[in-house]
């Protein structure tokens, strides 16, 4: 089918290019130059309103912007050149709650919103993506062969998870899911790195696990090469950045009054690794000191 991509950054270029190479015919339209220059296997155009006027109708324009602002306001320049019947998606990593309000935007226009949340990072061009679809069944009906070809296999790895905002809900907990096992995975090599009387070697470690082990996972495979590469992990900082969906998991949790330790302490570690110059362990130590004589280490 004929589909317009808005957004041509890693994500998005690579999930054109996969569509293209599937046999699908992809507009795509970036703001950059130099995104649109990136994706020589792709018919692009210089404005959202010469995407629009490339397609046929009904038309479907997949969005792969950065959560926020962004969508809105390219939801302010696309809406008004669409058509009723027109589908827009948006494939990034928005709250769901947005997504809500978004789709109620879209209906009042007559124009369909899905929401996808879609996981799959670099490697999704090559293995495919990981694809929950919320809204109206009759705009996942139109966009049944795009999602099958972006997915792994067109029967499964994609699915129409429920109403407006529900595929970006279910994204939203998967990757508080990851959160918790990359903790995990990262503690249980520290606790293994710290081990120096046994040296171990990690990676080999955790090429055993890859196979017939409980806990093989494409995070380990992940971790396996990191540690093949770089066995001491030399030049990385320990310093680890979260892109959102951890923190709306855990505000989740909290109005749901449901207890998510692993993932709430994930999200904590993170914020954690960023102070280089803990105030608050500076308090502490000073505390211990004040009610039991505990010694200071200077700074």
């Amino acid at each position: 089918m004929d589909i317009g991509m808005v957004g041509l950054g890693r994500m998005g270029g690579n999930m054109a290019l996969r569509l293209a190479r599937g046999g699908h015919r992809v507009v795509g339209y970036d703001p950059g130059a130099t995104a649109r220059g990136a994706a020589p296997e792709l018919e692009t155009v210089e404005s959202l309103q010469a995407l629009v006027e490339a397609l046929p109708a009904p038309r479907a324009v997949w969005l792969m912007v950065p959560a926020g602002a962004p969508v809105d306001s390219t939801l302010d320049r696309l809406l008004p050149l669409l058509q009723p019947g027109d589908v827009v998606v948006d494939g990034g990593n928005s709250n769901y709650r947005d997504s809500e309000r978004r789709a109620a935007r879209c209906r009042d226009a007559g124009v369909h919103f899905l929401d996808c949340g879609t996981s799959g990072g670099v490697w999704g061009l090559q293995e495919g993506y990981s694809l929950m679809v919320g809204g109206e069944a009759e705009a996942v009906a139109l966009l049944r062969p795009v999602l099958e070809t972006l997915a792994p296999a067109p029967d499964r790895g994609w699915g129409h998870v429920g109403p407006s905002g529900a595929g970006h809900f279910t994204k939203m907990v998967h990757n508080g899911i990851e959160y918790g096992m990359m903790q995990a995975y990262a503690e249980g090599f520290a606790i293994m790195q710290r081990k120096e009387s046994m040296a171990l070697d990690l990676a080999q470690v955790a090429r055993i696990w890859q196979h017939g082990s409980v806990v093989r996972s494409w995070l380990l495979d992940l971790a396996t090469d990191a540690l093949e590469r770089n066995p001491t992990l030399e030049g990385i900082a320990p310093y680890v950045s979260d892109s959102g969906e951890g923190r709306w998991t855990v505000a989740e949790a909290i109005d749901l009054d449901v207890s998510a330790p692993v993932i709430t302490l994930s999200l904590l570690e993170r914020l954690r690794s960023r102070e280089n110059d803990s105030y608050a362990d500076k308090l502490l130590a000073a505390l211990r000191q004040g009610f039991g004589g505990h010694g200071i280490r200077p700074g």
